[in-house]
């Protein structure tokens, strides 16, 4: 019976694995929307959110009837509950992902970023997929120690959006507001995925050793 549990639990971490490998699939995409103005893949990320959803449903699901099948152990326990609490993590990168690819199609036939700033961008961007992959990484792998990882990494991520701030205020910004509008959203937009990504790590921290990792918000 308990080997039956324990395959259970496996089944809800590989879920939030699959969720996660869903996000990383539309961040990408939608960041290729933005910087190439494609529509069609902008329309492709907003409509394929529906499926982080969906995921994330059935895994709660299945968390309350693991649950409720079992006496769970301490880690059990712990696993299951941060489970249920990383669906809301997910399925918010799920949602910004999608927001940043609705800008791209608010804004088509333009892009949505002058190009001065797509470097900045690009590389913002990239540094967030792979805290996702990361992210899925360590949680299939239970890899404590490269779950600290994401919170330096997340410091560069943060240096990017100081980069994006200065852009718009030091006097050199010839584009119009709506520009700075966007920009100012869409830097937020991937700030927040990596913080959700180094949430991942803390959760798998709390999972493994049952205390909150320091520096949490």
């Amino acid at each position: 019976m308990r080997a039956t549990y324990r395959e259970q639990l496996h089944l809800i971490v590989m879920d939030l694995v699959r969720m996660l490998e869903l996000v990383r699939i539309a961040l990408h995409d939608a960041t290729t929307a933005l910087l190439t103005a494609d529509l069609q893949l902008a329309e492709q990320v907003i409509s394929n959110d529906k499926a982080i959803d969906d995921l994330a449903e059935e895994t709660e699901r299945r968390s309350f009837s693991t649950l409720a099948r079992q006496a769970p152990v301490a880690g059990e326990l712990r696993m299951v509950f941060s489970a249920i609490r990383l669906l809301t993590e997910l399925t918010r990168m799920g949602d910004l992902a999608a927001h940043v690819a609705k800008i791209a199609r608010l804004r088509f036939p333009e892009c949505a970023v002058p190009e001065p700033l797509h470097a900045n961008f690009r590389q913002m961007a990239t540094l967030a997929e792979s805290m996702v992959a990361d992210a899925a990484t360590v949680l299939g792998t239970t890899d404590v120690e490269g779950a600290g990882r994401l919170a330096r990494d997340d410091e560069e991520v943060d240096e990017l959006r100081r980069e994006q701030f200065r852009a718009l205020v030091d006097g050199s910004w010839d584009h119009s507001i709506e520009a700075a509008v966007d920009v100012a959203l869409l830097g937020r937009y991937y700030e927040r995925i990596a913080d959700h990504a180094v949430e991942v790590g803390q959760r798998l921290i709390y999972i493994a050793t049952g205390e909150e990792p320091t520096g949490t918000e």
